[in-house]
């Protein structure tokens, strides 16, 4: 628990709680799907092993969050009153979008963004087989410039591997942008086609995967959350030429291919409408991330277990 503020008030309670370092972002990971330890810090890589462990035993503490132990290893999953944060996350999501628009250039984040794509495919748009998307960053680290991204599909359940090496798989499409650039597109602060036609975004490959590669991402609805302008509310911006995005009507249930100015009138009333990310059928999306000798090892291995 984090300091106390000495009052009654319930919002003063819960904030003893919420209110420490990365305990929302925690929170959000498990909301959208992340159930391992190793999943929840690659949704937070700045985040140390030894704060998630002690955040996530806080959590277990004040009965948000508890630990499994399956085949799998050690899971962990919100309980109730976990669940009933969703509307919480989802309105600091919409009002952040909406009033804190703007990043730093230690915002973007090669690692949280391509993990964020990869949990994020329309199934239905993905093509069948294998297919490797590599993404080359200009603005990023030399040893964080570029990614790969492993699809293999059957036609109904996408798996899909994130890797900081290459694969040793051929590459299909090579997407090479700078992070700043993609992370705009991601977030709805532009669109695919006008980043494409100003050269922040180059796609090459056969002309069926390059014109195919923005709707197999479905795009998270905060992307569709109206701006503030000079002159009162701007319309939503469309956040991709093809792309979806997605809402859900209920916890754990997807409901994807709204238009986005269809999903800009979302709010965090009601049954609460999904504006952050959310994983795609994640039973069977490894996460993985490979090297090419052996494929089976990389530097960023999901572990089972928290330290």
């Amino acid at each position: 628990m984090g300091s106390p503020y000495h009052q009654f008030c319930p919002v003063a309670k819960a904030l003893e709680l919420l209110d420490e370092r990365w305990t929302l972002l925690v929170v959000r990971e498990l909301l959208v799907g992340s159930d391992r330890f190793s999943q929840i810090r690659r949704g937070n890589p700045r985040m140390s092993p030894t704060l998630l462990s002690r955040r996530l035993r806080q959590l277990e503490r004040a009965g948000v969050v508890e630990r499994r132990q399956d085949a799998r290893g050690i899971t962990y999953h919100l309980t109730p009153a976990g669940r009933e944060l969703e509307p919480v996350v989802t309105a600091l999501a919409v009002w952040g979008t909406r009033w804190v628009p703007e990043l730093t250039d230690s915002d973007v984040d090669p690692r949280l963004l391509v993990w964020d794509l990869h949990r994020n495919l329309d199934a239905a748009r993905v093509p069948v087989g294998r297919t490797v998307v590599r993404f080359d960053f200009a603005d990023a680290a030399p040893r964080a410039r570029t990614w790969w991204l492993v699809l293999d599909s059957d036609g109904s359940a996408p798996v899909a591997d994130v890797c900081d090496r290459d694969p040793g798989a051929p590459v299909d499409v090579t997407v090479s942008t700078t992070v700043r650039a993609l992370t705009d597109v991601w977030r709805g602060a532009r669109d695919w086609r006008g980043a494409s036609a100003h050269g922040d975004v180059v796609v090459d490959g056969p002309a069926a995967l390059r014109r195919a590669l923005p709707g197999w991402f479905v795009l998270p609805a905060f992307a569709a959350v109206p701006r503030p302008g000079p002159a009162g509310a701007q319309p939503a911006r469309k956040a991709s030429n093809s792309a979806t995005v997605v809402t859900t009507t209920a916890p754990g249930r997807r409901s994807a291919g709204r238009s986005a100015s269809a999903a800009a009138s979302v709010t965090a009333t009601g049954p609460a409408s999904r504006v952050i990310a959310a994983p795609v059928r994640r039973a069977r999306s490894s996460a993985r991330t490979r090297t090419s000798s052996p494929p089976s090892t990389s530097s960023m291995r999901e572990s089972t277990a928290s330290p």
